[in-house]
């Protein structure tokens, strides 16, 4: 997740990784006597609400409910994921679209199997004061931006900037804080929060409302898929009844979040929370496309990303994902029956 290490200020990934296994009573690759079937999912950042539907599904007991004993690991700034899974070093992981199609056009061995978010929190974020309402009002400014960022190069082509300078992202606030012109990469359902508790009055621009629009999904290794598709369709039926249960009441997911990370605080987590509820993030303008794909957006970023050269060679982007675990009532899977 482009997101940045002193907004969400923790700095003991190696302490925090031992909160979650005793949380997950020190599940572990290996077969357990618990006739449980053992995964582990990779997590994209510390533990946050953005993957609060991932730990309403452990805590309620919906995973064990599909027969699986679930280790949820958390992610860090410097974390790359896609390789664990690629390599089936891990079962699961989180990854976005754009990477999954740009994952695909390099032969890596991955699929999308479900939506955790329908759009990206991604964004900027600029003083109000800025006189900067909309992208292309960034002409002339210079931007914090994680290097080699695929949506932003994006914007460039998008708006044509002439003179646009950027610096690299700085996984922190306080510059923003510090100078009224500094402008940022952010997730609007995070940095905002800590710059206005500093007194800071701020404004925030989606990247999606340029039309780049990339899924944030979960994704596992073609093989994997090949060889326990089972496996894969009970993990993405209690992932997707733990989401639709936490976007209802986060209240349990929350306080597992809370105690394996204790930096982040209540109003943290209710400022995060409300901000994907309001801007439909997880659930889609009409609550009804959780963990859904849609073909044609597909198509529309994979024809983006071509244009951007960012793919070597054609091929279907349908290759990049599937939906074979998307069906059921209310458009998400239906969970099986308690054991």
């Amino acid at each position: 997740m482009l997101v940045w290490l002193m907004a969400r200020r923790i700095s003991r990934p190696v302490v925090l990784l031992a909160a979650v296994a005793a949380l997950v009573c020190g599940c572990s690759a290996k077969k357990p006597t618990n006739g449980l079937y053992p995964v582990r999912l990779l997590t994209d950042w510390y533990p946050q609400p953005e993957q609060g539907g991932f730990y309403d599904a452990l805590v309620k007991g919906y995973y064990k409910d599909e027969g699986l004993d679930v280790t949820i690991l958390p992610g860090g700034p410097y974390t790359v994921g896609e390789l664990q899974i690629a390599s089936n070093s891990i079962e699961f992981g989180m990854a976005t679209s754009d990477r999954m199609l740009e994952a695909v056009g390099n032969e890596e061995p991955l699929i999308a199997i479900g939506a955790t978010m329908q759009h990206d929190p991604q964004g900027i974020m600029v003083h109000a004061e800025s006189g900067i309402y909309s992208f292309a009002d960034l002409e002339g400014h210079t931007v914090a931006v994680k290097p080699g960022s695929t949506w932003f190069a994006y914007l460039e082509k998008r708006f044509a900037f002439r003179n646009l300078r950027t610096i690299p992202a700085t996984y922190s606030v306080s510059n923003f804080l510090q100078d009224p012109d500094y402008i940022q990469q952010v997730f609007i359902t995070s940095e905002p929060f800590f710059a206005r508790k500093s007194g800071a009055e701020v404004r925030t621009l989606l990247t999606s409302d340029t039309g780049y629009d990339p899924y944030r999904v979960f994704i596992t290794s073609t093989t994997f898929l090949k060889q326990h598709p089972e496996i894969v369709g009970k993990f993405v039926r209690a992932s997707l009844r733990g989401w639709r249960d936490y976007m209802r009441d986060p209240t349990v997911a929350n306080a597992a979040i809370s105690k394996l990370n204790p930096a982040m605080s209540r109003e943290q987590m209710a400022f995060s929370y409300q901000g994907l509820k309001d801007g439909h993030f997880i659930t889609g303008a009409d609550g009804s496309q959780l963990g859904q794909f849609d073909a044609a957006r597909w198509q529309t970023m994979y024809q983006q990303l071509r244009d951007l050269k960012m793919l070597k060679e054609p091929f279907d982007p349908k290759t990049a994902y599937t939906t074979e675990f998307l069906t059921g009532p209310e458009g998400v899977a239906t969970p099986s029956p308690a054991r």
